[in-house]
């Protein structure tokens, strides 16, 4: 199953960003701190290349605090970026953000050239609770499924910052599949898109073997995580689903209950701190996803040749 999710007012939203950059003095980017590569939209880099960045990695407080040192240092060796990891609830290192934009646009401030930041990322990043932290108040709405915001807001963070709030945005085609699991893992693509069993047997599979001990301190089967990282995820899943009681008459598992019941205790981090991805794993798979591209483009071109030629071969 390939996950892919673009709403039409997606479109709309890609097409707005476009015509707001122009007068842009710093993007800055929302990422999920427990799938930093994965949340990170390459149609937004796309549009506003060249401008300086600012990667906020949010939710670091459900995310694994080793794994998230590697990324922020990951995106701080990139010119013209800064990263910080935020708790969106969390007042002081929400601050953080306007200090890092004026690092990034010295030159903005003041009443005649006030800094305006767009700020952009995946649906249900937590963009809208930032923006509230830092107002002060509920300036945007807040909820916890993807596609809440549906058009720009500004802002006015003082009178010489403006921060234009953008709806969360995916792009049009995900061409990494592990991207897709863990964007729908974290709750960033409607559940129409994709089936909760498939995507719990994937998460399985990505924490089984780095996470194997808080599988364990969750669910309490009295396993060691070498064993949990040697099993398989679908044995793993009805295990999960055994012990949570997710069971149909006559004590056959129910796939289904047990799949959402493992999804919500990551979303909610009842699992603990948890992040899907390494820089290097990530680079790994985009790299691969980016050879099969390639070699499709590749296809699809010779095919349109022979079509062009009429599929007959030149005479000898």
């Amino acid at each position: 199953m390939s996950v892919q999710w673009f709403p039409g007012h997606m479109h709309a939203t890609r097409k707005a960003i476009a015509e707001r950059i122009k007068g842009i003095d710093v993007i800055v980017e929302m990422l999920d701190a427990r799938l930093p590569g994965s949340s990170a939209n390459p149609m937004l880099a796309q549009i506003t290349e060249g401008k300086p960045a600012l990667k906020v990695l949010n939710k670091q407080d459900l995310a694994d605090p080793v794994r998230t040192e590697a990324w922020l240092a990951h995106y701080n060796a990139r010119p013209g970026t800064l990263a910080i990891g935020l708790d969106a609830g969390m007042t002081g290192p929400a601050r953080a953000l306007v200090k890092a934009c004026h690092e990034l646009a010295p030159h903005r401030g003041g009443m005649a050239k006030p800094m305006r930041v767009l700020i952009g990322g995946i649906p249900n990043v937590g963009k809208s609770t930032l923006i509230n932290t830092l107002v002060g108040k509920r300036a945007t709405k807040t909820a916890d499924e993807a596609g809440v915001t549906k058009q720009e807001q500004r802002i006015a963070l003082a009178d010489d910052f403006y921060l234009y709030d953008t709806p969360g945005v995916l792009w049009p085609k995900i061409i990494v599949p592990q991207s897709g699991y863990h964007l729908a893992a974290s709750g960033a693509v409607g559940r129409n898109a994709y089936d909760e069993e498939e995507v719990a047997l994937e998460l399985l599979k990505a924490i089984q073997g780095p996470y194997g001990a808080l599988l364990e301190a969750r669910y309490q089967w009295g396993w060691t995580p070498e064993a949990i990282a040697g099993m398989k995820d679908e044995e793993l899943l009805a295990a999960v689903g055994r012990k949570r009681g997710a069971l149909l008459p006559g004590g056959r598992l129910n796939a289904q209950k047990a799949a959402e019941m493992l999804l919500t205790d990551f979303r909610t981090g009842t699992l603990g701190r948890i992040t899907l991805e390494t820089p290097q794993e990530y680079d790994r798979w985009l790299q691969a996803a980016l050879r099969v591209e390639a070699d499709r483009a590749a296809e699809r071109k010779a095919r349109q040749a022979l079509g062009r030629g009429g599929g007959r071969r030149p005479a000898p």
